[in-house]
């Protein structure tokens, strides 16, 4: 048989030296598609992701210098004030003790002692489910005359709705000079208890003493969305100097 020669081996070679250089050519054009389709998905996770807050933030902004009462809807969207004779001031559970409390969300009862703890300090005014206290922390702040303003997780998931609960909140900060405008907004989840009435997805809750009658009451009224408006009523109506425990922080 015949030797293959030089030139039919070089031949070959460079076929074989292209196909190469052609199947790594294909492999890093098609390298760089999944590439960039990694980022075209990556920048959109996070466009989805910042939406709503840089939404919020916005819509937030144009509540700068807006009186409480014009923030949010008008009272009309919020039914009447509720009262139930409260029990719990001063009943103390250990802090990790989980407080079976009957209303949604409460107004009183047993709850928490332990310092910057429960009650939840005073400068933290709004939350998300993310990082909120615990129910037996925030029933603490009730009972030293906080007013505290609980919205759902349809209103957790409405930009516009969050924003003028933020704004409430920012308010009411910038407002409180001399520690009177005791008032936290918290999120109410499936988690827990029940949900609140039909149609209602904002409540606000707080809890009385009547010195005459020597009886305590939880105070409930429920809102269909945030109102500024209904809001500084009931504060106005319900002051922290009610409460059981009106001067401790």
């Amino acid at each position: 048989m015949a030797k293959t020669s030089k030139s039919a081996k070089s031949d070959r070679q460079k076929v074989i030296d292209d196909i190469r250089r052609k199947q790594k050519g294909a492999e890093k054009r098609q390298g760089m598609v999944i590439v960039g389709i990694c980022v075209v998905v990556a920048l959109l996770i996070v466009g989805v992701a910042a939406y709503n807050p840089v939404r919020t933030a916005i819509e937030k902004a144009r509540y700068s210098g807006t009186p409480l009462d014009e923030i949010g809807a008008g009272a009309e969207v919020c039914g009447e004030v509720t009262e139930k004779e409260a029990t719990g001031s001063g009943e103390h559970v250990p802090t990790g003790t989980q407080v079976t409390y009957e209303e949604a969300p409460p107004a009183f009862g047993a709850h928490w002692n332990e310092a910057g703890v429960a009650p939840d300090p005073a400068a933290n005014r709004y939350y998300t489910a993310d990082g909120r206290p615990e129910l037996e922390s925030l029933v603490h702040n009730l009972e030293h005359g906080y007013t505290i303003l609980w919205y759902d997780e349809s209103i957790a998931d409405d930009s516009s709705q969050v924003a003028a609960i933020k704004a409430i909140a920012a308010t009411l900060d910038e407002n409180d000079t001399n520690g009177r405008l005791k008032f936290k907004a918290v999120p109410w989840t499936d988690e827990d208890g029940k949900g609140f009435p039909k149609g209602q997805h904002v409540a606000f809750t707080h809890w009385r003493l009547d010195a005459d009658a020597q009886k305590q009451y939880g105070v409930w009224q429920y809102c269909s969305e945030p109102s500024g408006a209904a809001l500084e009523k009931f504060m106005d109506e319900y002051p922290f100097t009610d409460s059981p425990e009106p001067y401790v922080p």
